[in-house]
Order: C-alpha cells, then structure tokens, then sequence
C-alpha cells in the first residue's frame, strides 16, 4: 500500500507527568510523516472528542481543553477513528506506555507502532521486568520494591544497607523519563526520596547503584543499533540532563572495547524479548569500571524527536529519522 493510501492517528499529549515530552515527539513524527506522504490526524486522547480544530493548539503548553484520561475512551470509541489504518502511539508515561491505549486500540480493532498490551505493561513495571530479566540472564541492578502504604522508613533504611548500601536510586516503579528519581545518599535522604517517588505511583522501587558509563541501545524490528554512551554534565542523566540542550554529550558508536558494544547488543535484544517489546524500543544500561553491565530497563515508546537517542543510534547505521519513522509504521502494520 501506498502511503498516501494509509491513515495515521498521530497520539500525542496524554494526561501522564510525561505530557510534553509526549508533544516534542509527536512534533517531529507529524512532520517526517507529512513528508513521507502519509494523511495525518493528530488527537491527543486526554482531550476526549473534544479536540481543537486549529493544529498548533496540539503543541502548546497551555492545554487547550480539561485534560483527563477518563477521555481516552470517548475518543478511541469515536467516529474520529473510523478511516485510521494505524496509530502511531508517541505517547509517553501512564495511560500510553502501560498497555491501557493499546488495549482500547485493540478494542477497536486499530492498530498500532510499537509494543502490544501486555510488552507494555510489563515493560512499564520497573520490578516485573527484573524479574523477566533475571529469567534470561541479561544483569539488572539489585532491586526491592516499597508499596504506596508503607511507612516504616526506618526498615527501608536498614533493606538498603542490608542488600546494596548507598548511594542507591529511588524511583516509580512504573514511570519514565526519570520523572521522581533520586540518587540517595544516606539514611536522611530516604523519606523525601521514597515520598516523592510516591507522587508518581503506588510503588516506589529501590535499587542498587551502578558507578559507570550510562549507555543506551537501540532496538528496531530484531536488530539492535551501536550503543549510545550518555556523558550527562551533572555525572547523571537526569530529567534536566536529559531535556535541557547542552546538558548532555552523546558519543555513538560508544568508545568502549568492541567486545563490551557487542555484548550489550546482545544482552538489549534478549532484554527486548524478556519484556514482550514489539517493533521498536530503548534499553538502558550501567556498565561499571570492570566493564560489567547492567540493564535498568526496556522504553517500549523511546523519545523520537531527530535528536533523541533511538534516532542518534538509527543513524549511525545510516538510517535517518524519516527512513526510521517509516520503518515503524511498515513494520507495526505487518
């Protein structure tokens, strides 16, 4: 089929923490589709049927309507998506990432880029996919998992000394873009750190700090591209490290011994498969000073604007954002 033959609901905005990185996404999505000829219908869910008619409206701070996602159900269920072939899902975060759009998308029959309802959920879950990860030997940092209703900060204090020591990470256990992370340095850190990570979800997951190279690798169709190396300004890629220009240096292919790049494609491929990912994805890694590696875990919705690293590590192997964008819907469609 032709693309100017083929609909695309282009999903952007949402109703999660993760709402306007969600929108740069989709701005450079919506453009490489444009040009390659596609017919595209922007919508972001959390708006319901109640979508503005005026396009630029999409990607401004200032939301144009209630944002919800009781709306997501209106709109999926609408007569809007009675002619979209397929959705490309730019969403980020709760309600897009998790597996709860994908599976009123498979409600209606549509379908969709990237990773099914259940890769998704358990991708999302930092803790399950662990578990997954343990199953298929691909190393993951030592990890426990605080329920929403626990408050005896005092055991989580003496947990974390008895399993890894500090500095440790605290983080949602089902949340993206490093949205409520901290790195923990010692016993007086722990309450706000957990309280915060709570803000996002009902768990808060705490995990073992790996000292090393941050690295990410790109994964598309099976294949995995040349890991990225990340050498953030602060010592850690954090939100702002990860958003704000200039706070970051990228280095791909990374300049690590040719055995270790190798290895972590290997161990990003079985990550993939070990989580249910489909199509396309971003798995994150920690390798220590003895070059050991530990996966942190599987982004079934990977930024993609042309700067983001799924499309840094794409053109490395000479495939440029367009070529990338396009690869995703022909591969999802089939």
């Amino acid at each position: 089929m032709e693309n100017k033959n083929i609909t695309v609901a282009l999903l952007l905005g949402g109703a999660s923490p993760e709402r306007e990185v969600s929108k740069s996404s989709a701005k450079s999505v919506l453009l490489a589709l444009r040009n390659l000829g596609y017919k595209v219908k922007p919508f972001d869910p959390a708006y319901g049927i109640n979508q503005p008619e005026d396009e630029r409206s999409f990607f401004e701070t200032k939301d144009y309507s209630e944002v919800s996602p009781n709306n997501y159900i209106e709109l999926i269920n609408s007569t809007r998506f009675d002619d979209v072939d397929i959705a490309f899902n730019c969403l980020h975060g709760q309600w897009g990432e998790d597996g709860t759009i994908q599976s009123l998308l498979d409600l209606r029959g549509i379908k969709y880029t990237g990773s099914g309802v259940l890769g998704s959920a358990v991708a999302m879950n930092k803790s399950f996919s662990k578990i997954m990860f343990n199953h298929f030997d691909v190393q993951t940092p030592k990890w426990f998992v605080v329920d929403g209703k626990e408050k005896n900060y005092e055991l989580i204090q003496m947990k974390i000394k008895k399993f890894f020591g500090y500095p440790c990470i605290v983080k949602p256990n089902g949340q993206g873009s490093t949205v409520g992370l901290t790195v923990c340095r010692g016993d007086s850190e722990v309450k706000e750190s957990v309280i915060l990570a709570l803000k996002y979800c009902e768990q808060a997951l705490i995990e073992e700090f790996i000292e090393g190279h941050e690295l990410t690798v790109g994964v598309l169709n099976n294949h995995s591209f040349p890991p990225v190396e990340i050498r953030p300004e602060s010592g850690f890629y954090d939100y702002e490290s990860k958003y704000t220009p200039g706070k970051s240096v990228y280095i791909v292919p990374a300049e690590l011994p040719d055995e270790i790049l190798t290895h972590l494609k290997h161990q990003a491929l079985l990550a993939f498969s070990a989580v249910g990912a489909k199509v396309y994805s971003r798995i994150d890694f920690r390798v220590n000073k003895n070059l050991e590696s530990y996966c942190l875990e599987v982004n079934t919705l990977p930024g993609m604007t042309s700067t983001s690293l799924l499309p840094k590590a794409a053109k490395a192997e000479g495939i440029e954002f367009e070529e990338l964008v396009d690869r995703i819907v022909k591969y999802s469609l089939e």
